[in-house]
């Protein structure tokens, strides 16, 4: 081999070796760039009804969290956090080199039935969500009912078809006129009660459950503060129908 070709030689391993160095300099800058300079600042919490901001939080810095807004949001898309009680996804999104936004994508609760000093809370299908000790203020309890069991993710196990489609119109209504109830019950004869506050309010066998609900909320607003009884089990939307016996 002639003198000129050992040269070349070693130029090109000389030329790669400071290409390597370069490279393996640029890997080690960009590495330290990326875990000085993405520090997480302020972390911004959208989508929570059930939890509150500190909550979510604490919910995600229990599952692996990294303090680096690249890393969490990479993180998060491959490694989502999950079995979060009453909650279907977290996303985590980047928004600057020290925010992120946390979008929470809560389930969408109808309801819930006590079973064995226990929460079963459902969805407006009527599959079972979660089943927890923990009541909540804003899904209404249904009581009058009974089971042999409950499972998650399944529904709910109501032999008596008429009255599981009425208890779905009834939980689906509430949520259309936002309306403030704080429990359902199903009586011995078959008649439908509900509470809001300290108003009970009776509904009869709920074949005109949608008319009556329709007109409720701006009923209770009539009654704000009030105890006593309500009777809607005659009631008509046309004439108004409706009777307030207060306890006094």
């Amino acid at each position: 081999m002639r003198e000129n070709d050992n040269k070349v030689i070693q130029f090109q391993k000389n030329k790669n070796g400071i290409i390597a160095a370069v490279v393996a300099v640029l890997l080690i800058v960009s590495v330290v760039i990326l875990l000085t300079c993405f520090k997480i600042d302020k972390i911004q919490v959208t989508g929570n009804k059930h939890y509150t901001k500190e909550q979510i939080t604490k919910i995600i810095k229990e599952n692996g969290y990294v303090d680096n807004s690249v890393i969490v949001m990479l993180k998060n898309k491959f490694h989502p956090v999950k079995d979060v009680p009453f909650v279907a996804k977290i996303s985590i999104d980047y928004v600057d080199a020290h925010t992120v936004t946390v979008t929470v994508y809560e389930k969408a609760l109808a309801g819930c039935i006590e079973y064995m000093d226990r929460y079963v809370y459902f969805d407006q299908d009527g599959y079972v969500l979660e089943i927890s000790l923990t009541k909540l203020s804003d899904a209404p309890c249904i009581t009058g009912m009974s089971f042999e069991s409950v499972e998650l993710h399944e529904k709910l196990p109501i032999k008596d078809k008429k009255r599981f489609k009425l208890i779905l119109k009834i939980t689906q209504l509430i949520n259309k006129y936002k309306l403030k109830i704080d429990s359902i019950q199903f009586t011995s004869e078959n008649e439908v009660l509900m509470y809001h506050e300290n108003i009970r309010i009776e509904l009869g066998d709920g074949s005109n459950i949608e008319e009556q609900l329709t007109d409720l909320k701006q009923i209770l607003e009539g009654l704000e503060g009030k105890n006593g009884v309500l009777d809607m089990r005659d009631f008509d939307t046309a004439v108004g129908t409706a009777s307030f016996k207060e306890k006094k």
